[in-house]
């Protein structure tokens, strides 16, 4: 039989997506020949023809709100709708009942069909209110570096597992656009556990007395179902000592250098790319215009560059004592970045002040003991004074010289690199911000590239995001010029998917790699090696560490935009085509929640 089965969600893309692909393939197991519309904030609506239309015998509509379903194509067709949340649960059991309790749709039905579905949906939701009141209830937060893909990607899939196994589920985001959709204090006391699925350090401090979890962003992202049975049955009640840092280490959690460094990097991301979009602008009025004194572009260089790129290092150092130390830590931190960046000991001499400010802030809050008279001067005279001198005096006389002549000799090669080495660093830089799509390689090779934007070394960073763009644009690619080899969920995750890798967002393409990952990975990292070569070798240097590929709408903030866009074409093309080919056969995109 031939069926249409329309989803859609106001929510986002996850939901209409899960909902899809499980009643297709329930629709597959009835021996169906299952057409599906799946509707998002990226694709509104699949345009399908007279014969697709003619041949259908029964149309199954699972949208929120009815309006969004385009009931108005199947007038005369024998159609069943309900909201989606019903398809959910049980697909077969959903496909069973619309087949037994389809009508056909005449014109005047619509309003009163879409009313009565609507009407239903909040009655089974007032009815239920009472059962979810007593139901546990989970909070979340993700937070990764970016606070753009990984962050909201991770808070979706949690939402829609905690819904499937039953229990309410809020999640807040975090990241370098801050909180959105924040807790609220009444929500936190109701939970029953609360998930930190964070790769950068959040603070704790509203969870004390509560049971937490801990995991990252990636591992929410692609396990959603696993980390909530986890937290549920594994999370440990949050102490106060805990919540302040002083805690130990909780199964599921992932912390450590790593994490404190991406906090770092995290804050100091937006200080880097309004610097170098400030230092961009500068340059619409010449090169070497800021070198007048009064002039417009003088005032943006010294924003951008004599301001912004000069609390580059001392914000990473800062940020990552917090994240050791909690706000102890964050004054020694940045009066050693602000050493090490007068010390010249650039990025390098940030990260290691960061650390040591951050743990001898740490060492004193958990070991210097003082009568309880004069304790609480601990965090506001004692820790930021000892700590900042041990910090101060360390980089100074033992770290400041040798990290600063090590940075030289490091910008020095970068600088004087010949053609050849200059491709092998792009080739390598382009292979690992493609490896993991988002995960610890890809962003070690980001930080490399942001930490050099503080020495004034732009190319590596280039080759960085132009490489990070290409697997998500080689997947959209692929799903477009091999459409026989997708299911129809895999072109809809493709559409998405070359829309986030316009927008630099690699993780457009983690379905398909959580899908197919022997032949996604190898594509991905094969079209950004040849992008990040070719990036190195046509000396494309980039002042703004993030925005895809409308940075090279701001003038100047790609030297060489046009040969740039080729470089990017390039990689996409060997993804795109090279996964076409070896792709096999029409399997479809796991989803996130459903994992």
């Amino acid at each position: 039989m031939n069926v249409i089965i329309v989803t859609a969600c106001p929510s986002g893309m996850a939901t209409s997506f899960l909902a899809a692909r499980r009643l297709e393939q329930a629709a597959r197991r009835r021996d169906w020949e299952p057409l599906i519309d799946m509707r998002s904030q990226f694709e509104r609506e699949l345009v399908l023809s007279d014969a697709q239309l003619a041949a259908a015998e029964l149309v199954i509509v699972a949208a929120s709100p009815m309006t969004s379903a385009g009931l108005e194509r199947f007038v005369g067709k024998r159609v069943h709708v309900a909201p989606i949340e019903e398809a959910l649960p049980d697909p077969a059991a959903f496909l069973a009942n619309a087949e037994a309790r389809a009508r056909v749709l005449e014109a005047k039905d619509i309003a009163d069909v879409a009313a009565t579905v609507s009407t239903t949906a909040s009655g089974a939701a007032s009815a239920a209110d009472g059962e979810v009141a007593h139901k546990p209830s989970i909070v979340a937060v993700t937070a990764c570096p970016t606070g753009v893909a990984h962050t909201f990607m991770a808070a979706e899939a949690l939402s829609e597992a905690g819904r499937a196994l039953g229990y309410p589920t809020r999640v807040e985001t975090q990241g370098s656009v801050g909180a959105q959709d924040a807790l609220t204090e009444q929500e936190i006391a109701a939970a029953e556990v609360v998930i930190l699925a964070c790769d950068i350090e959040v603070d704790p401090t509203r969870f004390a007395g509560k049971r937490v979890w801990r995991t990252s962003t990636g591992t929410a992202l692609k396990k959603p179902r696993d980390t909530t049975e986890q937290a549920l049955e594994g999370a440990e009640v949050e102490s106060a000592t805990a919540a302040d840092g002083q805690g130990s280490q909780q199964k599921g959690e992932k912390r450590g250098p790593y994490k404190h460094l991406l906090t770092g990097v995290s804050f100091m991301l937006p200080m880097v790319v309004a610097g170098g979009l400030m230092i961009a602008l500068s340059f619409v009025f010449g090169i070497k215009a800021f070198e007048e004194e009064g002039t417009l572009a003088a005032a943006l260089m010294q924003i951008g560059g004599g301001s912004a790129f000069k609390l580059m290092i001392p914000v990473l150092a800062g940020y990552i004592a917090y994240s050791i130390a909690d706000r102890p830590g964050i004054t020694p931190g940045m009066i050693g970045g602000w050493l090490a960046a007068t010390l010249d000991a650039g990025f390098l001499g940030g990260i290691i002040a960061g650390f040591l400010a951050g743990y001898s802030a740490l060492g004193l809050s958990r070991f210097v003991k003082l009568p309880q008279s004069i304790e609480s001067l601990k965090p506001i005279l004692i820790i930021p004074l000892v700590a900042s001198m041990v910090t101060g005096l360390v980089m100074i006389y033992v770290v400041g010289t040798p990290v600063a002549g090590l940075m030289a000799t490091l910008t020095e090669f970068l600088e004087s690199m010949g053609s050849a080495n200059a491709v092998l660093l792009g080739i390598l830089l382009g292979a690992m911000m493609c490896f993991d799509l988002g995960g610890p390689v890809n962003k070690a090779a980001y930080a490399f590239g942001v930490g050099l934007l503080a020495s004034e070394t732009y190319a590596p960073m280039a080759a960085i995001m132009a490489a990070g763009m290409v697997p998500a644009l080689g997947m959209g690619l692929a799903s477009f010029i091999a459409r026989a080899k997708f299911a129809e969920p895999e072109r809809e995750a493709g559409k998405a998917s070359f829309i986030l890798g316009l927008c630099f967002i690699s993780e457009g393409a983690i379905p398909f790699a959580a899908k197919d990952p022997l032949r996604v990975i190898p594509a991905c990292m094969v079209g950004g090696a040849v992008t990040g070569a070719l990036s190195m070798l046509i000396g494309a240097k980039l002042l703004a560490p993030h925005g895809g590929l409308f940075v090279l709408l701001i003038p100047n903030a790609i030297n060489v935009p046009l040969m740039y866009l080729g470089a990017i074409v390039a990689g996409t093309l060997v993804t795109g085509i090279g996964y076409a080919l070896i792709k096999k056969g029409a399997q479809q995109v796991e989803t996130a929640a459903a994992t």
